[in-house]
């Protein structure tokens, strides 16, 4: 597999646990106000899972490029 694919193959799982902590940052919002103290725990999570896989994108389009 060319590192190419394995970014590729990364992103698509990175793509879905950031998708997974939108929706739980979503449920979360939802059922408020209980479960109010997880908050920031949740939103850095979610925030993490975006910030990872905007970096691997951006790994890849370089990739590409060379």
């Amino acid at each position: 597999m060319s590192d190419i694919d394995a970014l590729k193959d990364e992103i698509r799982k990175l793509n879905a646990r950031a998708t997974q902590k939108k929706m739980d940052l979503h449920d979360l919002s939802e059922e408020l106000p209980q479960n109010w103290q997880i908050i920031l725990t949740v939103a850095q999570e979610t925030y993490d899972a975006f910030r990872i896989l905007t970096e691997k994108r951006a790994a890849l389009k370089a990739l590409e490029k060379a």
